[in-house]
């Protein structure tokens, strides 16, 4: 049995560029994916549990604080004595350095002070010198004790019974003997003979000082599998916090195996492959014109990537709450620029995504989805700015609906609501005002052309329409009417009228340079009576390409270009074809001399111009406006484009060809109505 069928004409190109958007997308999502989020818990001393009611899925130790480890430290410090290596041979090198300094005695004392001297040294030694820097970082408590080792023995001694080299001298002129000649003394530079016999034994003392430390238990309690820590709702106390912490480290502890890594990060790139995957299958069979445009593209992905990027690094860095995020840009960007069903589809495949990495994956769904979907129907066809700000409105409220009432239903309580999260629903409102100036910026990234760029460029005050109404007011005429036929055949048909009435306002703009040229122009002055068939159909035909050069000067955006550039198709220009056929009948007549650059429309809203833009110019040579005459108008121009083939290349439909001869022909008739004679007064 044959479930469906997939009729596709992908080229090997195709299929691997769209393989790369798909990898690239996938690799970037899961590089930033978290790999712990299952213990990224938001825990605050105080303040009620958010989180659902959290049981121990193993046996896990209560670990102390790191306040009250390092008190229990702090206070074994106490028992901690720094070993000290003595060296016998310090003492005797420096006496004997000093004898043979002053082996002539000293200057100005007899010959007894060098014996004195050589005493005071050897009782300071005996004691026992260090340095400076372990002095004083070891005698900051006078009873501190201190290993020292010697041969094989290790003799406690209290530090203040030990010399540092400055107390040391400072000890030796304290003799009587000596600080009776401290001028002649201090001359001798005694400080020099005085150097550390005591050698810090680094590698002893942090083996003993850890052998303390790991004396010390780091857990308080045990928390069995299966019993309860928290529910939620219910306040975190001093201890459910330590427990709290516990847990979450003991987790983090177990999730650092490089095995269990590897399976999450699989299972990562599994989940996001088959979601980006499906999306990427869904623009394949439903909107397969986008993989023409690749900057289109480009800014799908791309919107993807970037909030599901945003919203895992704030989960992995526990920064803020996700809810702030403003995920509703991403189908209003998309429904701005693209339709409603690719902005919907986008939208479910980003935060599918990001409920991966979250706590409460189907409350963020439920959230998420119907502020996309708010945003879509807000924004059916954006005509107004201040419709971006009723957006942002409906989007916040909607979502702040939703999630009270997800409340309601899990704790079926008012007062246990944790209304935090509502703060953070309105911050994501306020950020969605930034739609507005962010469109300008995807507008001109990406290459698309808002609604609101097609108002802006609709206003007769822009330098080029008025300087056609001022030059060429026939055609400025000619083409404000076809703008408002043409937006009423596109509303009719579903197409998008704002579009269309913005490129038939453009769309004659080539007429500018030659405006005399043209018969809607003209005031009894006719140029074409002394040219040729040949030159004043080249003229005619010229309109296009200046149209298209001024579109270029005044930077107007590339679909209304394509405006310019179809709205005659691969036409002739008839009339003056047809003249030169009859009146030269015997010679052969080159086709191209006479045809239209085109290309032939290849939009709906081409089409509806091309259609409305020849019944418009042709209405205005009919003799006598009647029903009939407008009708039979309307079904020969608009037939015979048909037969021409001028919409093979563009989604029209025939129906949508019924419709917009039906529009044109009420509207004409409006248009051309017969009005009643006024009567005179009779004097």
């Amino acid at each position: 049995m044959t479930f469906f069928n997939l009729k596709t004409d992908i080229t090997w190109r195709d299929f691997l560029i769209r393989c790369g958007f798909v990898v690239a997308t996938v690799a970037v999502i899961v590089w930033f994916m978290p790999r712990d989020h299952q213990n990224s818990f938001k825990i605050e001393k105080g303040r009620p549990w958010i989180h659902a009611d959290l049981k121990a899925p193993f046996d896990f130790p209560v670990y102390k604080s790191e306040d009250a480890v390092k008190a229990e430290r702090d206070s074994m410090m106490g028992l901690y004595e720094p070993y000290f290596n003595y060296n016998k041979e310090t003492e005797g090198v420096q006496i004997r350095q000093f004898m043979t300094d002053y082996n002539k005695g000293i200057p100005g004392l007899t010959d007894d002070y060098i014996s004195i001297i050589v005493n005071r040294l050897h009782q300071i030694y005996q004691k026992g010198v260090m340095s400076n820097a372990d002095y004083a970082q070891y005698n900051r408590d006078t009873t501190q004790m201190i290993r020292v080792v010697s041969s094989r023995n290790a003799v406690s001694v209290q530090i203040s019974n030990i010399y540092s080299t400055v107390t040391a001298y400072e000890m030796l002129f304290l003799d009587p003997m000596i600080s009776s000649h401290r001028d002649i003394l201090q001359k001798c530079s005694l400080n020099d003979y005085i150097t550390p016999n005591l050698i810090f034994d680094k590698d002893r003392s942090e083996a003993v000082l850890s052998d303390l430390h790991n004396s010390i238990p780091l857990a308080s309690g045990l928390v069995q599998r299966g019993q309860k820590i928290i529910d939620r709702g219910d306040i975190v106390d001093a201890k459910t916090y330590e427990v709290l912490l516990s847990f979450q480290k003991e987790q983090e502890r177990r999730e650092k195996n490089a095995q269990q890594i590897s399976v999450t990060i699989m299972g990562q790139i599994l989940y996001v492959s088959v979601l980006v995957i499906c999306f990427t299958v869904f623009l394949t069979l439903f909107r397969k014109d986008y993989f023409d445009k690749p900057r289109a593209l480009t800014m799908l992905y791309a919107l993807i990537i970037l909030f599901t990027t945003i919203s895992s690094v704030m989960v992995e860095h526990n920064v803020l709450h996700v809810y702030i995020i403003p995920f509703a840009m991403v189908p209003i960007f998309i429904r701005v620029f693209m339709d409603s069903r690719t902005a919907f589809v986008a939208h479910a495949i980003m935060i599918m995504i990001c409920a991966s990495v979250l706590q409460h994956p189907m409350e963020f769904i439920a959230v998420e989805a119907v502020a996309g979907l708010v945003a879509i129907y807000s924004l059916r066809e954006l005509s107004s700015r201040s419709q971006l700000f009723w957006t942002a409105v409906l989007v916040t409220v909607a979502a702040a609906v939703v999630n009270l009432s997800l409340a309601w239903i899990r704790d079926n309580s008012f007062t246990k609501i944790d209304y935090g999260e509502f703060n953070y629903l309105a911050i994501n409102g306020l950020l969605l005002f930034c739609s507005y100036p962010l469109l300008y910026l995807i507008e001109k990234t990406f290459g698309f052309t808002s609604n609101i760029t097609l108002i802006e460029l609709s206003d007769m005050n822009k330098d080029l329409l008025r300087r056609m109404s001022e030059v060429a007011p026939g055609t400025f005429n000619h083409s404000i009417q076809v703008a408002n036929l043409a937006g009423e055949i596109a509303r009719k048909i579903g197409a998008k009228s704002q579009l269309v009435r913005t490129g038939a306002i453009y769309h004659d703009i080539g007429k500018i340079p030659n405006p005399i040229y043209f018969t809607e122009n003209q005031s009894g002055v006719n140029p074409h009576e002394g040219m040729s068939y040949i030159d004043s159909a080249q003229t005619i035909i010229r309109h296009v390409t200046d149209g298209l050069k001024l579109a270029e000067k005044y930077n107007l955006p590339d679909v209304i270009k394509e405006f310019i550039s179809t709205h005659h198709g691969q036409g002739k220009a008839k009339y003056f074809y047809v003249q030169q056929k009859n009146a030269f009948p015997d010679e052969a007549v080159d086709d191209l001399l006479f045809t239209y650059p085109g290309p032939n429309p290849f939009t709906k809203e081409q089409a509806i111009l091309m259609m409305t833009d020849s019944v418009e110019a042709a209405s205005r040579s009919l003799s006598d406006y009647t029903e009939k005459s407008i009708r039979d108008l309307v079904n020969r121009i608009i037939d015979g484009q048909v037969e021409e083939g001028y919409f093979k290349e563009c989604p029209i439909t025939f129906r949508d060809i019924q419709y917009a001869k039906t529009v044109l022909i009420e509207k004409l008739k409006t248009i051309y109505h017969t009005r009643v004679s006024y009567p005179e007064l009779k004097k």
